[in-house]
């Protein structure tokens, strides 16, 4: 699981930026392509279409207000065009176009979630320890398939993202994940739920004609490590919910 979710919509481009290099970088670990290969991609990349451009007009300077913090045109902007990208790229493999006034909707609602998030721990008086904010910094790092948090770092400045900012938000990162953490407690799995994920999953990739998938025992920690995330999302958007009916909501799109 990308803990990092919150860090990652706010800094939207630079952080797709990111992970196509970090992309390129497993891609040369792995071992060099053959001709054959290469010439399929070329031929595969020459008949995809150019990615479309953000539509950015009409934008107000304030897209929406919570509780009084005014969400802006700029915060707003920066993280439309990143999701946009990742869902035009997705839209070249599958011909559909982006409906960019749902996805309009659908950041500025995030980004009042975040804000939510963001003022509750405020609330609680949540902090963030220099050691818990320079693991969260390497964990990022190493999501983006970069060897260090100074690489991060000097990648996100050459985006146009100071070091100043990354911390503020790897800084509200942490206390969410503290917020979160709260509201879900230990998450405890049973072997029965485990299991039933397992064999869908089986039956499901049998079903599409795929490829066999591994033993139980191999995959067993996978299995849990994604059901503790699926756990951990519905305790989120549960406790967004409950935050957003005591709060003072406008969204001006």
């Amino acid at each position: 699981m990308i803990k990092k979710w919150f860090l990652t919509i706010v800094l939207g481009g630079s952080m797709v930026a990111l992970a196509a290099c970090g992309d390129d970088a497993a891609k040369e670990t792995e071992g060099e392509e053959t001709p054959q290969e290469e010439v399929a991609a070329d031929q595969e990349s020459a008949e995809l279409p150019e990615i479309p451009e953000p539509d950015l007009e009409g934008i107000p300077d304030v897209v929406a207000e919570v509780n009084g913090e005014k969400i802006v045109k700029e915060d707003f902007e920066s993280t439309y065009t990143g999701q946009f990208q990742q869902m035009a790229m997705q839209a070249q493999v599958s011909g559909q176009e982006v409906d960019q006034t749902q996805l309009k909707e659908q950041v500025a609602e995030s980004l009042v979630a975040q804000e939510l998030l963001v003022q509750e721990t405020e609330k609680q008086k949540l902090t963030a320890s220099e050691k818990q904010t320079s693991a969260a910094l390497e964990e990022l790092a190493q999501q983006n398939g970069l060897k260090s948090s100074d690489e991060l770092l000097a990648a996100l400045e050459e985006q146009g993202v100071s070091k100043k900012e990354v911390m503020t938000q790897i800084e509200s990162q942490v206390k969410i994940d503290q917020l979160i953490a709260s509201e879900t407690g230990e998450i405890k799995l049973t072997d029965e739920e485990v299991q039933k994920f397992y064999d869908e999953a089986k039956a499901q990739q049998e079903k599409a004609g795929g490829e066999e998938i591994p033993a139980f025992k191999e995959v067993k920690p996978q299995i849990e490590e994604q059901l503790k995330m699926q756990k951990e999302g519905e305790a989120t958007q549960t406790l967004i919910a409950k935050l957003r009916e005591k709060a003072e909501v406008t969204i001006n799109l």
